[in-house]
Formats: C-alpha cells, structure tokens, sequence
C-alpha cells in the first residue's frame, strides 16, 4: 500500500474558481458600484435598526403598562384583604364600644376598656382609618345606609338625624357605610 492511502487527509478536486463580477470592470467603475451597493445596504440596515426600534419600544410598553398592571392588582388585593380584616376587627371594636357604654351606664369602672380602645384608635389611625362623619349631614348614598325614615318639619330632607351604626373609611374608600336614620319634610 502506498503511503497516499494511509493519509488521514481528503483529496479535493478544485473544478474552477468563481470570480466576482467585478474583477472585469474597469477600476474606476468598481468603484463607483461597490460604493452604490453600501449605500443601498446601509440604507437598507437603518430601515432594519428603525424597525427594530419601533418595535422595542412597542414591546418596552407593553411591558411598562403589564408591570403597572400587575402592581395595581397586587395593591387591589392586598387592600381587599385589609379591608376585609378591617371589617372583622370593626366588629369587636363595635362590642368594645358597647360594653364601655353599659359599664357606664352602670357607673362601673371602665378604665380598662377606656384604654383598650385608645389602642384600639391609634391601630385605626395607624392603617388610615378613619370613621365618617355623618349626624347632622345630609345623606350621601356613597358614605350612609339609610335604614329608618322620620318625619321632622323642622329639617331639610335627607338630613342625617341619627347614627345607628358608625361607617368607616380607608384610603379614601368606603370600607364600611354609616347606618343612618334620615329625615322627611311632613
């Protein structure tokens, strides 16, 4: 055997070798071409880069308006939660707020629930809420519940008379109507 056979190298066949359309063309005139062709690719590229522009920018607000979305559900979420629980600790609060009453009514000492519900206050304060102010007012649907109706001559309609059950609000939101009893001209 030859020492061609045991080469790890393979043989190529070269048939011709291509030649660019140019190298025919005077000097002068390549030139010019070649300068004419990269202008159209450059040009052609900066449509690219625009279009890839645009849609970055597209896709950067899309982004923008998901993210904002998306926290704007999360704060929703997490104020329905707290609402909730507010709601719930309302109620005891409510049963606090009774109890201090009929022990002072009953002339018991109520200096325990009296500080309790100073914690009470300061915890509400604390999370923004707020209680609504209603007796004297006029009914606004949005802040009151109107349950009871009397008829008082003397007030205007719709005028708040009393409170039946306090209303609350939280960040600028209704967590909790004022149950109200309103006034009717005879």
């Amino acid at each position: 055997m030859s020492s061609e056979n045991n080469s790890d190298e393979i043989p190529i066949n070269i048939v011709s070798e291509k030649q660019t359309d140019f190298e025919d063309l005077p000097e002068e005139s390549t030139y010019s071409i070649t300068v004419e062709e990269l202008t159209k690719l450059l040009d052609k590229e900066k449509d690219k880069v625009s279009e890839y522009e645009a849609k970055l920018k597209h896709i950067l607000a899309d982004f923008q308006n998901q993210n904002k979305k998306t926290q704007s559900d999360i704060e929703k979420g997490v104020n329905t939660k707290i609402d909730e629980f507010m709601l719930d600790f309302l109620k005891i609060y409510d049963d606090f707020i009774r109890a201090k009453e009929v022990l002072s009514d009953n002339k018991i000492n109520s200096d325990g629930l009296e500080s309790i519900l100073k914690n009470m206050d300061s915890l509400l304060k604390k999370y923004h809420v707020f209680p609504i102010e209603a007796l004297g007012e006029i009914f606004n649907p949005n802040f009151h519940e109107a349950i009871s109706i009397i008829t008082d001559p003397d007030l205007d309609d719709n005028t708040i008379t009393k409170e039946i059950r306090k209303g609350y609000i939280s960040h600028e939101r209704v967590i909790r109507p004022t149950l109200v009893e309103i006034s009717k001209k005879g």
